[in-house]
């Protein structure tokens, strides 16, 4: 496979191109396999959705399909009913092991330094061209993978954008986004668009337990809020614990047990900047179903606009300039007692 260079899997979640489960978007699977074997596929998609639901783990599997089954008039193709490929498939094993020579795939690389780089080099998307402009090595289709779009920057973006205006016959582009409505105009224009949506409960659970082989906690599932990525973190940090903890302060409001509040704001305190931003969007979460509820009662409206814009505020200064955060975790439902009261 020509690609960019490799990028360290995170919280122990196996790479897109190293999974073959699959779980919860079969309306998209379908639309990629009927696309493709009606022989006139666009050559471009842009796949939307939220992080962690999956996007890179369909493009991947479209991909490890089409480079299997190159002629989409085939009867296996013609025949199927989803875009599994056998794990002991040679292609599988080619594009796990990222030695593939018909795709090629983009995404950020590591500096020198080992740190995972924030943007995707124009180095990296220039060699869209030369791989666009070499014989496919099976004879059959090239595939980009784009993982994520998000992650272009101007120059990258512009040195993709020559290889979708004008690709090779047999040639399929697969966009990744999290935001497909920011992505370039001059791209997106290009490419069909394919939205996910977040995992249903019972998609997400079955794609926790081909992860993990145990039950998800249902509080894990509900706190993934459809993302396997997320749920993967939650459960191996501080944060689910810390999640849990915010959400009954929470719903004891107006009331407030000190006792318990102060083991929260002492576990936050040594806590990472994720478990940090799970509680505040807890905190966040409630803000916004309380102005829903109160919206049209305008001073109370203006009470909780107001005490939102405090209460961000404050964990924006206490996030930059690293200070303590249990006097923000005080004064933080202070404030939300004072909005449950009123």
């Amino acid at each position: 496979m020509a690609r960019a260079a490799a990028e360290p899997d995170e919280d122990g979640i196996p790479h897109p191109r190293q999974t073959t489960a699959f779980f919860g978007h079969e309306a998209a699977e379908r639309t990629l396999l009927d696309a493709y074997r009606s022989g006139r596929i666009p050559h471009a998609w842009l796949i939307g959705g939220a992080p962690g639901i999956g996007k890179a783990t369909l493009a991947f599997r479209m991909a490890r399909f089409v480079l299997a089954h190159p002629d989409p008039m085939s009867a296996e193709v013609q025949s199927a009913t989803s875009l599994a490929v056998p794990g002991d498939h040679a292609v599988t094993g080619l594009v796990a092991a990222q030695s593939h020579p018909d795709l090629l795939v983009l995404e950020r690389t590591l500096s020198d330094t080992g740190k995972l780089r924030t943007v995707i080099r124009v180095d990296d998307a220039r060699k869209v061209a030369g791989f666009l402009g070499a014989t496919a090595g099976f004879g059959g289709w090239r595939i980009v993978i784009v993982d994520a779009v998000d992650d272009l920057n101007a120059e990258s973006a512009n040195a993709l954008l020559k290889g979708l205006e004008e690709p090779p016959a047999r040639t399929l582009f697969f966009l990744v986004s999290h935001a497909p409505g920011l992505v370039l105009p001059t791209i997106r224009s290009r490419c069909h668009r394919l939205l996910l949506r977040s995992l249903p409960d019972e998609a997400l659970g079955k794609v926790l337990r081909a992860a993990t082989g145990e039950e998800p906690e249902p509080a894990l599932i509900a706190a993934a809020e459809g993302s396997v990525s997320r749920a993967l973190s939650l459960s191996e940090g501080p944060a689910f614990k810390l999640r849990q903890q915010t959400m009954a302060q929470l719903a004891r409001l107006p009331a407030i047990d000190m006792r318990e509040l102060h083991a929260l704001a002492d576990s936050l305190a040594m806590a990472d900047a994720h478990a940090f931003d799970m509680v505040m969007d807890s905190v966040n979460a409630w803000l916004s179903t309380r102005l829903a509820h109160d919206l049209q009662d305008k001073a109370k409206a203006a009470q909780l606009a107001e005490i939102w814009d405090q209460v961000n505020t404050a964990a924006r200064d206490t996030d930059i300039y690293n200070l303590d955060r249990k006097p923000l975790i005080f004064r933080t439902f202070a404030r939300l007692a004072d909005a449950a009261a009123g």
